[in-house]
């Protein structure tokens, strides 16, 4: 039987990224045919398939923010290469692979599965744009497009928010590789011992700022050290939750950690109390899925992909968004009951090895290709 050709199509970054090297370095080879499309200022890795080979990649003009000139050149490059590839299916990831994939499938008759990895319009507190995003996976919904989301929560967002037909949405949840090794730290270490960690860059969908109101209302009651992983160039709000810091005199309260290697990222999550995340929404955090690999419990706000991943109570806790008291209380909990942290922990572990094992899912991901 001949192999089923997929076209990958995105700006490969974050969670993204990790998504599509995950799922490519887990599939059946005998079977399928993966080709990345991506942006030329993204990612520089290569991809790998689960044999260790490299996977064709082309790069064209996709770039995270809007310019009508190379979002157009994007659409036009791909275009192209779809053409000359001929693939039986376009996986399109995030909204401007989203864009370009559903209106290049429609132009050639490729079929095309979409993921949004958390919607776009969610990303922004200005009402014109959000309703201008929203109007695009409006107008882009069903169509020759099947919606694949990345947890239950984004699929019911999907359903009564964009308006695709419940027939049209599937979900495959966001799962990892087991991690068996915990790698020495490639940077310097200069934080304390005792400290809970995030990942994510300081931004309006991280909403750290929040985290760090909460860290300080704790801290009156009980110190504990905060990292915060992944501040990187794209961090619109780094100089807002550097001035708040600042103003609250936390210097020696919060470290702020720059993009480094996913082993460090581990070597922290492990060595931590536990998880943060105050996002104000999400599709299925990677971050999470980790802390729950590493058996970390998990304190989040009640958001699309934290609530899916986190029972109240038996992993973690979920806390309503914006609520200062609610997280100051669930953390001093963990920080001062030791018993209901390793309940919490074990609990974590648990989670993850039932639900979210790439090693065990991959298949479920295979039938929806093949279908």
């Amino acid at each position: 039987m001949a192999k089923k050709k997929i076209v990958h199509l995105l700006h490969s970054i974050g969670g993204v990224d990790v998504y599509l090297r995950l799922v490519l370095e887990n599939m059946n080879t005998d079977s399928f045919e993966n080709i990345v499309i991506h942006g030329v200022q993204d990612t520089i890795k290569p991809f790998f398939d689960k044999n260790g080979n490299k996977v064709k990649e082309y790069k064209v003009s996709i770039f995270r923010d809007i310019s009508i000139i190379n979002d157009i050149k994007s659409l036009v490059q791909t275009y192209k290469i779809l053409k000359k590839e001929k693939p039986n299916l376009i996986h399109a990831h995030s909204a401007k692979g989203g864009i370009i994939g559903r209106i290049s499938g429609r132009l050639l008759g490729i079929k095309v599965i979409y993921t949004p990895h958390a919607f776009s319009y969610l990303s922004t507190q200005n009402g014109l744009k959000r309703n201008l995003f929203l109007s695009i996976e409006k107008f882009l919904a069903n169509g020759n497009s099947l919606l694949l989301a990345t947890s239950q929560s984004e699929k019911k967002r999907a359903i009564e928010e964009v308006g695709y037909k419940a027939e049209n949405t599937i979900v495959f949840n966001n799962c990892i590789d087991p991690i068996t090794k915990i790698h020495p730290l490639t940077i310097p270490k200069n934080w304390p011992e005792d400290y809970i960690c995030t990942v994510g860059r300081p931004s309006y969908q991280k909403n750290i700022e929040l985290m760090i109101r909460v860290l300080y209302e704790v801290n009156k009651e009980a110190k504990i050290h905060l990292i915060v992983m992944g501040v990187g160039p794209v961090s619109g709000q780094l100089e807002s939750v550097k001035n708040l810091i600042q103003e609250l005199d936390m210097s020696n309260d919060v470290t702020l950690l720059n993009w480094t290697e996913r082993t460090d990222v581990f070597h922290i999550i492990n060595q931590s109390k536990f998880y943060l995340s105050t996002s104000r929404y999400e599709g299925m955090p990677y971050s999470i899925l980790e802390s729950l690999a590493l058996s970390k419990a998990c304190v989040v706000s009640n958001c699309d992909g934290n609530k899916d991943l986190i029972i109240d109570n038996y992993n973690g806790f979920v806390v309503d968004n914006e609520d200062i008291k609610g997280f100051k209380s669930k953390i001093l909990k963990l920080l001062i009951d030791k018993e209901l942290l390793d309940k919490l922990s074990k609990n974590a572990f648990n989670s993850y090895s039932e639900k979210y094992n790439i090693k065990r899912n991959i298949s479920e991901l295979e039938s929806i290709y093949l279908n």
